[in-house]
This record gives C-alpha cells, sequence and structure tokens, in this order.
C-alpha cells in the first residue's frame, strides 16, 4: 500500500512542477511563493479548525511539537526559495533530473543518521545517481548553466541537498506525530513566515519584478498538497522506508520532462534522455536492492 501511495504522490508531483514552471516564467517568484504557500494553508485549514474545535493544538499539545514543525517548515521553504529562483531560470529538462538525483542524497543521509546499510546494487544506484549528476551539469553548460559561474544551477543543486534534508526529517517527524497535523501545521508556519518575508521586502523596496496573476498557481499548492498528504501516509505505514518512498516520488521526473521536450521544445533532448536512462536505472538499482 505504501508503496502505491508513493507513485501517487510522484504522478502529482510531477504535475505539480509542471504548473510552478508555467506560473514562475517571468513572475515574481516571492509572490507565487507566498501564494503556493496561502493556497497550501488553505486547503489543510480544516485540519487546524477540526482540532481546534476539540480544545486541542495537536502535536502532543506541546511547545516541543510546534518547535520541530516550525524547523521543518524553514527547511522546506530553504529548499523551495531555492528552487523556485533556480527553475524560474533554467530549462524544466535540466532542474527536473538535478531534483530527481535527491533519493542519493536521502539514502546517504539515512545510511549515516538512521543507521540503514546499503548493498551492492543500492551503492550502483548511488554510483549512477551521481554519474547522472555530473551529466547534466556538463549539458547545463551547454545551454549556459556552468557549475562554477551560474547562480541558477547552483541554486538548484542547494534546493536539492535541502529537500533531501527535508526527507530526512520528516522520517524522524512521523515516527511521533500524526501526518495530516504535520502537513497542516507546517504549512501554516510556512504561510506566516513568507508572509513576514514579503512584508520585510516589500518595505525594503527591492523587489522590482512585477507579479502576474496565472490559473496555474493555485494548481501548484492543489497538487503539492495531495502528492504530500500520499508521502505523508505512505511514510507512516509500518514497513516503509525513506530511502524507496523518496526514490519512486522522484519518478516524477517523466512527468514534467515529457512536457519540457514536447511542449517547451527545451534542447539537447538526446543527450538529456541519455541522462535521464542512467538516472532511471540508478532509482530503480536502488528501489530493487531496497527490497
Amino acid at each position: 500500500m505504501w508503496i502505491l501511495l508513493a507513485i501517487a504522490s510522484a504522478v502529482c508531483l510531477g504535475v505539480y512542477d509542471i504548473f510552478k514552471k508555467l506560473s514562475l516564467n517571468g513572475n515574481n517568484v516571492l509572490t507565487v511563493l507566498f501564494l503556493n504557500t496561502l493556497f497550501g494553508s488553505l486547503l489543510m485549514s480544516p485540519v487546524i479548525i477540526g482540532l481546534l474545535a476539540e480544545g486541542s493544538v495537536g502535536l502532543g499539545d506541546t511547545i516541543k511539537g510546534h518547535g520541530a514543525i516550525i524547523v521543518k517548515s524553514l527547511i522546506v521553504l530553504s529548499s523551495w526559495l531555492l528552487g523556485y529562483f533556480g527553475l524560474k531560470h533554467m530549462p524544466l529538462t535540466i532542474a527536473g533530473p538535478i531534483n530527481a538525483t535527491r533519493p542519493v542524497m536521502v539514502l546517504l543521509g539515512a545510511m549515516l543518521i538512521f543507521g540503514e546499510r546499503l548493498n551492492v546494487l543500492q551503492w550502483c544506484g548511488v554510483l549512477l545517481g551521481m554519474a547522472s549528476l555530473y551529466l547534466i551539469s556538463r549539458i547545463g553548460s551547454k545551454e549556459g548553466f556552468s557549475v562554477k559561474g551560474n547562480k541558477w544551477l547552483l541554486m538548484t543543486f542547494g534546493a536539492m541537498i535541502m529537500g533531501a534534508v527535508s526527507g530526512l526529517y520528516d522520517k524522524y517527524l512521523l515516527k511521533i506525530y500524526d501526518p495530516l497535523q504535520v502537513q497542516a501545521w507546517y504549512s501554516f508556519y510556512q504561510l506566516v513566515i513568507m508572509g513576514a518575508t514579503i512584508a520585510i521586502i516589500k518595505r525594503t523596496g527591492k523587489d522590482h519584478t512585477p507579479f502576474k496573476w496565472r490559473w496555474t498557481i493555485p494548481g501548484i499548492a492543489l497538487f503539492l498538497t495531495i502528492a504530500d498528504i500520499a508521502y505523508f501516509y505512505s511514510l507512516s505505514l509500518d514497513g516503509s522506508m525513506i530511502a524507496v518512498v523518496s526514490m519512486i516520488r522522484r519518478g516524477s521526473i517523466m512527468v514534467s520532462f515529457v512536457f519540457g521536450v514536447t511542449i517547451l521544445r527545451e534542447k539537447n533532448v538526446k543527450l538529456k534522455i541519455i541522462d535521464l536512462s542512467i538516472l532511471l536505472l540508478g532509482l530503480i538499482l536502488l528501489v530493487l536492492g531496497s527490497q
């Protein structure tokens, strides 16, 4: 059951990436991100309202519980900020594969933090994942996104690393707290943090990029919320493995990659297909090695 939930999460994440790219092109990144947190918080608000009606704030009704979720919110927002700015300025067929290598980082982190041990198949998958990262960086250089001199590419790498940190932290949180409560409260705290950030930046007058409303913007929050619900419940089920769930979720790259090639007409398709094949083979080996 947890594998099916992970697959459903992957499909929704693919659509989420497409809507995110369409919303960000030529648009104000911070406003789009704020609206994403707003719509996400509204979608999850019935959970918080229900808790308050019962005279509870959830998460064990402790400051420690809510403090842990605030940390989660900060980690996710840092990943989103880096990822949104990177995606706005980069092709979807480059940003997507970079983000899809996140399971490699998660697996290595799970080995170091949770004591999980890698077998031969898993190590082969990790090496292929690293090879994919190297190849996509070379392809990026061909399109003007050099690792040494392009801040958007570096931001995308940073978003991937922070996303891996978030995935490892989720495994810890979901052993303690209810998945819906985690998602509802971290959505709320993200809204508060982004609202304060927007207010400060607007007062300084440093953000001059105009905002354009697009109907794909609420779709970002909708598909991300569905993907996260499936993801959190997958991790909460007995026998679930954070490394496997994270790898399956990266299958979302297939949805966004096909869109980038067929609709956005992005370049260097053959090289990117080779890179994607290496990445998918690595993910398959990681999954097989984790059975």
